[in-house]
């Protein structure tokens, strides 16, 4: 027992650098593939087909396309283009656009939750587009968009440590560190278990809260 807390406590500066990268990737990708996928989701009810097209291309394209994939390709393709991205933008721009696919989902899904005659009500007062989503459609979704919303976002958290493999020092890095420092690793990966525990236990509850709070009527 001494041994499985000593890797922690001889290592901490470590544990506590990789974690904090992990977090910051998933604060900082959140809210962009958020405000992304909202944008795409609006595209695809809009009632303008080449904005339609492109958000259902973009979701095929990008939903249908491994992770690693998209890393890759923003981490040796990109800099051809002579565009300089460092390995953490990187790893926040592949978290970003690969996660707004599944928001976007998640806000189509959202939004047809809402009674038709919602929309054709406010279109019919004069409202526009963006004021029928914004201010009609959207306010009411929220409720059935909430709850999958916080599962797409618990499943970015743990896809952070795919940043590991392009030269990011978060959690998903710290076992080879460890390696090479001849630490047991079935105790470091047990710790960074309980790390990812910690740090998803909070989003869960969130969910399950609004899950009981805001349960949409069927």
């Amino acid at each position: 027992m001494t041994e499985f807390f000593s890797v922690l406590t001889d290592n901490w500066q470590l544990f506590r650098d990789g974690f904090t990268m992990t977090v910051q990737l998933f604060l900082i990708s959140a809210v962009g593939s958020l405000l992304l996928g909202t944008l795409l989701g609006a595209f695809r009810v809009s009632p303008v087909p080449a904005l339609r097209w492109f958000g259902a291309a973009y979701v095929n394209l990008v939903r249908n396309t491994p992770l690693t994939l998209v890393f890759a390709f923003l981490v040796f393709a990109v800099p051809k283009l002579d565009v300089n991205l460092d390995y953490p933008q990187a790893a926040f721009t592949a978290l970003t656009v690969y996660t707004a696919a599944f928001i976007c989902e998640v806000v189509r899904s959202g939004i047809n939750t809402v009674a038709p005659g919602q929309a054709e009500a406010a279109r019919a007062l004069g409202m526009t587009f963006p004021q029928v989503l914004g201010q009609i459609v959207l306010p009411q979704a929220l409720r059935a968009m909430v709850p999958p919303l916080v599962s797409v976002e618990v499943a970015m958290l743990k896809n952070t440590t795919v940043a590991a493999g392009f030269s990011v020092l978060e959690a998903g890095a710290i076992p080879a560190y460890m390696a090479e420092r001849g630490e047991p690793q079935f105790y470091v990966l047990l710790w960074i278990t309980i790390g990812f525990l910690i740090l998803i236990s909070p989003l869960v509850f969130l969910q399950r809260t609004l899950e009981r709070k805001w349960a949409v009527a069927r």
